[in-house]
């Protein structure tokens, strides 16, 4: 089945040739009227995916004291660039700036800015702010220089990113072309090796890997503004560290779907991959560790309780659910993962490290 944003892919494809599966993602995703996160409401039971800060607000307060925590380490700046990519519908940013409003002088020092392109979201995000007035942008390169905190929460898996397939021959690229009737999109090998053989590894033929540029260059930008400015940006999503695999995936009404039907219609998303993000930002940074294990050494499980002696019997429930929910292994524990950039001229930060006599656990 396609829509109408895959009728002009299928033009594009029938005038100029295949386009590699980064494009594809990039239009399906950010068409200027018929992209998925320009038109679409995704985050929610209505939508596509439910994101941890819908999940609890245990998440987003966490986070909140996380920013205030790093902001005192870096030296109280003023004005403070509190940047939020992809804030969904401004649940995170709410929880945030609720948990943190007792830190003197944190909300005082905050310039906030939000990278969002769909003017719906933008419209929810003013809501959930309630008062705040954010500046909106449409690229992190937008926002103004200054000393920088910076949340990207499941912002990175949407990224584009390029397939390859290791043949006989070498890597080659997977592409997005037509199928024989002229109209239906379908995907195929592009012929030959390809130019990107040489960042890929030995691998038997069949292998896939995938490769997102876009990623590279926002962690590289983050990486450098850090560098140039000071401050820190905490990446929370779903990945991996390097390594072989095709994990490109489309979600449609929360279930999977195929990646080129309904272009538009369909999120798209592929797992981060955090080694090469680290090594784009070109500065400091600590993990990749498991987002249960960074919620837990941020103390979820205690504010869980202090959650629930306030509660009723049902909603004590719910905020169990919603705790196993964001940090049981078996759920988001470990599947998500987060990582912290950094200016190298303030403290290591929290929930990195197991904050107990025998000293930290995880590696920076």
């Amino acid at each position: 089945m396609t829509s109408e944003l895959g009728r002009l892919i299928a033009r594009r494809i029938a005038l100029a040739g295949p386009i590699s599966l980064a494009d594809f993602m990039a239009e399906a995703l950010g068409h200027p009227r018929l992209g998925y996160y320009r038109r679409a409401l995704p985050v929610g039971a209505a939508g596509d995916f439910t994101t941890a800060p819908e999940i609890s607000q245990m998440f987003g307060e966490l986070l909140g004291a996380w920013l205030a925590e790093r902001w005192l380490a870096m030296g109280r700046p003023a004005p403070l660039r509190l940047v939020e990519l992809g804030p969904g519908r401004g649940t995170l940013m709410a929880d945030a700036l609720r948990a943190s409003r007792g830190v003197a002088g944190f909300h005082a020092a905050i310039d906030l800015h939000l990278v969002e392109i769909n003017p719906r979201l933008r419209a929810l995000q003013q809501v959930a702010l309630d008062g705040i007035t954010p500046r909106w942008h449409e690229r992190f390169d937008d926002v103004p220089e200054g000393p920088t905190l910076l949340l990207a929460n499941e912002f990175f898996d949407a990224l584009p990113v390029r397939q390859f397939e290791r043949t006989a021959g070498g890597w080659s690229e997977r592409m997005v072309g037509l199928a024989a009737d002229g109209e239906a999109l379908r995907l195929a090998l592009a012929p030959g090796v390809t130019p990107y053989a040489a960042l890929l590894p030995e691998a038997p033929v069949g292998a896939r890997a995938e490769i997102s540029e876009s990623g590279q260059r926002l962690a590289a930008a983050i990486g450098a503004r850090l560098g140039r400015h000071g401050g820190w940006a905490l990446i929370v999503d779903y990945g991996r560290d390097g390594g072989l695999g095709a994990s490109l995936q489309a979600v449609r009404s929360h279930r999977g779907a195929d990646i080129l039907d309904r272009p538009g219609e369909t999120d798209l998303s592929a797992h981060v991959d955090f080694a090469a993000l680290a090594r784009a930002a070109g500065c400091p940074t600590f993990g990749p560790v498991g987002q249960g294990d960074f919620l837990v050494r941020l103390g979820i499980v205690e504010r869980a309780q202090a959650l629930k002696a306030r509660a009723t019997p049902a909603q004590c429930g719910t905020i169990d659910a919603a705790l196993a929910r964001l940090i049981a292994p078996d759920q988001m524990g470990t599947l998500f993962r987060v990582l912290a950039v950094g200016d190298s001229r303030s403290a290591v930060p929290a929930g990195f490290f197991d904050p107990s006599p025998a000293g930290p656990s995880d590696t920076p």
